[in-house]
């Protein structure tokens, strides 16, 4: 099966929105514009849409049943969801209520320092980093020569988690470092990159280099409406919006919301992606990349309700990771006892979180500038993780360079 392409998973937008400075609106009215821009570019793309479906429905008038026939194998494939798999050669290794470790070094014993991946963590399945045969983050690190590779896999919550804290998901991240060998290269994509980011300042002597890409760091840092929205709401109402979905999901933050929230972003690229299915029913290789997307996309996880309450107190809303007021397990949570070598990867389209709140973390940590290493990404968001551009351009100068970090010398 054909992995999507780069412009399929992360929808781009015009180049001038590349966001390198804080905002400069507040946050209210930011939102404002952002949602009239996004219905305005939304009823566009429908009209457009709308548009094409009337053509061709007037072009094959003189055969109707080829206008039913299409109309049903569209919808097939619009319907029709699987479950998102895991492709390349790995093992688990352990695995709890909240997580399993996915063992990709395939029996490597190089005397090499074992890197660890924390998948992003946002209603979807962790396999976003193994989502082809020859689409995989997780490839990529190894033919970096970093071939004892691990990933951490983040399980849906369910009612017996949804007490899950913080503290659990540094703990279970402990285990998986104490499991490579106590001492790593912590590799962190988009919310897993924040709790790369806390357990490295908590546990400075067991990172060997820490990677960050499409990770919120600095959750204020430029414009973005899941940011704004999150301070807008907190503001106006506390957590009670919050607390209400939780209350909806059974104790826990459903990812069918999170997914409704994302779509709502960019409701043009949702409408754009439906009508190029119907422009391609007849392109294999196109069905199938639409349907390996989907199929990952839109199948969901839940969230635990309790880490998401405190997820958007203290981070969306309260960016206490920067402010340095972070408090885990009763300790102050400081980033400049993080003095390792940083790689930092942000997508230069990047409507989830945009390249300054990544390359933020440079400013906190105590890492000497000689050793911070800035990518910028073409594409947005999702591209950073399973698109082509950035597996073949943008991963591999960074892994090798870690690579280079992580050869044993004891």
């Amino acid at each position: 099966m054909t992995a999507p392409t780069d412009e399929q998973v992360a929808p781009t937008g015009d180049p001038a929105e590349v966001q390198t400075e804080a905002p400069a609106t507040d946050p209210a009215a930011y939102l404002r514009g952002y949602h009239v821009t996004a219905a305005v570019r939304g009823a566009a793309e429908m009209t457009k849409g709308a548009g094409y479906v009337l053509e061709r429905a007037l072009r094959q008038s003189t055969s109707p049943g080829r206008n039913t026939h299409d109309a049903r194998r569209w919808w097939r494939h619009v319907l029709t969801r699987r479950r998102p798999q895991w492709h390349n050669e790995h093992e688990i290794v352990f695995e709890t209520p909240i997580a399993r470790l996915r063992d990709f070094s395939q029996g490597s014993t190089d005397d090499v320092v074992p890197t660890l991946v924390l998948p992003p963590q946002a209603g979807h399945d962790s396999c976003i980093v193994d989502f082809q045969p020859s689409q995989s983050q997780m490839m990529v690190i190894r033919e970096a020569g970093l071939t004892r590779a691990f990933t951490l896999d983040w399980v849906g919550a369910t009612r017996a988690t949804s007490g899950t804290t913080i503290s659990d998901y540094i703990a279970v991240v402990d285990r998986a470092v104490q499991h490579c060998g106590g001492h790593v290269n912590l590799v962190g994509d988009c919310q897993g990159g924040w709790l790369a980011t806390i357990y490295a300042a908590m546990h400075p002597d067991k990172v060997n280099t820490l990677t960050l890409a499409g990770a919120p760091i600095d959750f204020h840092a430029g414009e973005t409406p899941i940011g704004a929205s999150s301070r807008v709401m907190s503001q106006r109402f506390g957590q009670l919006p919050y607390r209400a979905m939780v209350a909806a999901g059974g104790g826990n933050m459903p990812g069918s919301f999170v997914l409704g929230g994302f779509i709502a972003i960019k409701p043009d690229a949702e409408i754009a992606k439906h009508v190029d299915l119907l422009r391609n029913l007849d392109d294999p290789a196109a069905i199938a990349r639409y349907e390996a997307f989907e199929d990952w996309f839109k199948h969901t996880q839940d969230v635990p309700g309790t880490f998401y309450l405190w997820l958007v107190e203290h981070l969306f809303a309260g960016n206490e990771l920067v402010n340095g007021t972070l408090e885990v397990d009763g300790r102050r949570v400081d980033m400049r006892d993080i003095s390792c070598p940083l790689f930092l990867l942000g997508g230069a389209t990047d409507h989830i979180t945009p390249p300054v709140q990544v390359f933020a973390a440079a400013d906190f940590v105590s890492t000497p500038a000689d050793q911070v290493t800035r990518r910028t990404a073409p594409g947005g968001h999702l591209g950073l993780f399973m698109g082509n551009q950035a597996l073949r351009h943008e991963w591999p100068p960074l892994m090798t360079a870690v690579a280079e970090l992580s050869r044993r010398t004891d």
